[in-house]
């Protein structure tokens, strides 16, 4: 029976450096995500295509259609 050495070579320690953030800047990002969301579900799931928010173009419009059927919401 053979023994296989191997050579052991440490890596040098990685810093990581961490942000901490406030309670009031915890909850205004939470506030943000929040309205973010809630925004994204209305294009998609409520307005089913009603604003016109990109003229006559109707890419965006096919796109956020076919959104709503990817996700299940009922649009015709």
């Amino acid at each position: 029976m053979s023994t296989v050495s191997v050579e052991s070579r440490q890596r040098p320690a990685t810093q990581v450096s961490t942000y901490t953030l406030s309670q009031a800047g915890r909850i205004a990002l939470l506030a943000f995500t929040v309205f973010a969301a809630l925004v994204v579900y209305y294009f998609i799931g409520v307005d089913q295509g009603m604003t016109s928010v990109f003229g006559k173009s109707t890419g965006i419009h096919e796109w956020m259609h076919d959104s709503r059927h990817f996700l299940g919401f009922p649009c015709h």
